[in-house]
């Protein structure tokens, strides 16, 4: 069982940077791969940004690349999502989710195994 537990969500003006991070319990991190969704109101949920078990291999949404940095410390169980040059259109509740087993190169929601509850993000113009 893991749990996952979302920090570091708040207002922004555009431009701007936040850190996303997201604690895991558990002995077994280091066996997961390690997602970023987000849900913007009245939309679906969309992959953002994953990060394979050991660290070594990362995956991002075009919508984010060059601006957004995910990483993790297995040592502390903790996966952060620096975000900066924020724009209004990354305004959405961000999700934590963890899938056991290497990183797959897929993006879809209904194949991770644990979610945390999310922190909001919003971007003023």
């Amino acid at each position: 069982q893991v749990q996952l537990v979302e920090s570091g969500g708040g207002l922004v003006q555009a431009g701007g940077s936040l850190r996303l991070s997201c604690a895991a319990s558990g002995r077994t991190f280091s066996s997961y791969t390690m997602y970023w969704f987000r849900q913007a109101p009245g939309k679906e949920r969309e992959f953002v940004a994953a990060i394979g078990p050991s660290g070594g291999n990362t995956y991002y949404a075009d919508s984010v690349k060059g601006r957004f940095t995910i990483s993790r410390e297995n040592a502390e169980n903790t996966v952060v999502l620096q975000m900066t040059n924020l724009k209004p259109e990354d305004t959405a509740v961000y999700y934590c989710a963890a899938e056991l087993g290497a990183l797959l190169y897929v993006k879809i929601p209904a194949r991770m195994d644990y979610w945390g509850k999310g922190t909001h993000v919003t971007v003023s113009v």
